[in-house]
């Protein structure tokens, strides 16, 4: 099979989909890559470095997406690049079909197959390709707020761990999945207090003990999320509900219950955000005030950071891109039902029932 890597455009998105190491492995399976002029090198990545693994730099986007029988990506398509969508074309990459609309509608006017690495699970149900983004956002949501409760850059001038004589910063994580995890416990480990809270309450049993009893844990309902606001400094939204919209925890009159100059990171915001007043935002402006409260909604959080990320991303997709090259797409999802999960769209119809309920759309069987 031909794959095509394009140079990510989203604002500020430096990572690569599949770095020269990945790109080695499918060509020793037999599998032809192309890449484009410059896709890596957000990521450290030079062409001359796919040239030494085997793929074929190309000098165009244009020309990867016209060649290639299957383009993997990190981000979703951006306009510009709808017109690149085909009949014939596999398109693996992040979707999250559910916070966009336009975007739903543009891949199914092309009739793309349209394969969301966050909706794929494994064998017990897990999103292994959702798993590691998710780690490296939940644990830079915290570093993030951690800048932005800084005085110069807008917040309350607190210290997360605080110092002797002095209180630490309290941190709320709404969601206590992989991020919220993540998240809790780097803020654990730069001294601040932490309230996690969720549904599961089994979730956060677990939790409350790999991390050892030091946080408060409180079943997520309208009344101790308020309560949890009232004192918090920081709250980090890390809810998911895979393929579909997130749950909206945070209403815009609760922003009133918040200390004045506190700060909301919504990692949740590639989904819709869990926050009412979250929208989504870029690295190159990414935050805004809403009732005195600092809003940090940049959807490609894990793109500051982009060789980690790219790394850790290709570990993730590597095999299941390898599957879908070795057998093609619909044999490749026939064998593996939990990659079959991760189908959104094809040829033109909804297949996926969270993106079918969020625009009310049809939805159709794959076949």
């Amino acid at each position: 099979m031909i794959i095509g890597i394009p140079k990510e455009i989203k604002d500020n998105e430096y990572r690569v989909s599949l770095p020269p190491g990945g790109a080695r492995e499918l060509i020793h399976h037999g599998h032809e890559v192309l890449v484009e002029t410059g896709a890596g090198l957000g990521s450290s990545f030079t062409d001359e470095e796919y040239v030494e693994a085997g793929a074929v730099v190309l000098y165009s986007a244009e020309e990867v997406w016209a060649r290639a029988q299957m383009v993997v990506k990190v981000k979703e398509p951006l306009p510009s690049e709808y017109g690149y969508l085909r009949d014939d074309l596999v398109l693996f990459t992040y979707l999250h079909l559910a916070a966009s609309e336009s975007l739903t509608r543009g891949l199914l006017d092309s009739g793309v197959t349209g394969i969301a690495y966050e909706t794929v699970e494994d064998a017990e149900g897990r999103l292994p390709l959702l798993q590691p983004m998710s780690e490296v956002a939940g644990r830079m949501a915290t570093q993030i707020a951690a800048q932005y409760l800084q005085r110069s850059e807008g917040g309350r001038g607190i210290l997360m761990g605080g110092v002797p004589g002095t209180r630490p910063a309290h941190v709320v994580v709404l969601g206590a999945g992989t991020v919220g995890t993540n998240a809790a416990y780097v803020a654990l480990g730069m001294g601040a207090s932490v309230t996690l809270l969720d549904v599961n309450t089994e979730r956060l049993r677990y939790v409350d003990d790999v991390l050892h009893g030091r946080l408060t844990t409180m079943y997520s309902n309208r009344s101790n999320v308020r309560e949890a606001l009232a004192s918090a400094d920081a709250v980090i939204g890390a809810v998911l509900v895979p393929g579909a919209r997130a749950p909206l925890l945070v209403t815009k009159d609760m922003l009133g219950l918040m200390p004045r100059s506190s700060v909301i990171v919504d990692v949740a915001v590639d989904q819709g955000g869990c926050v009412e007043t979250t929208r989504p935002t870029t690295h190159s402006n990414p935050t805004y005030f809403v009732d005195g409260v600092l809003h940090y909604g940049v959807a490609n959080m894990p793109g500051a950071v982009p060789r980690t990320s790219s790394y850790a991303l290709s570990n993730a997709t590597l095999r299941y891109v390898q599957h879908i090259a070795d057998l093609g797409a619909d044999e490749a999802m026939a064998r593996t039902p939990g990659l079959a999960k991760g189908l959104n769209v094809i040829h033109g119809r909804v297949v996926h029932p969270a993106v079918a309920k969020t625009f009310d759309l049809p939805l159709e069987p794959v076949h």
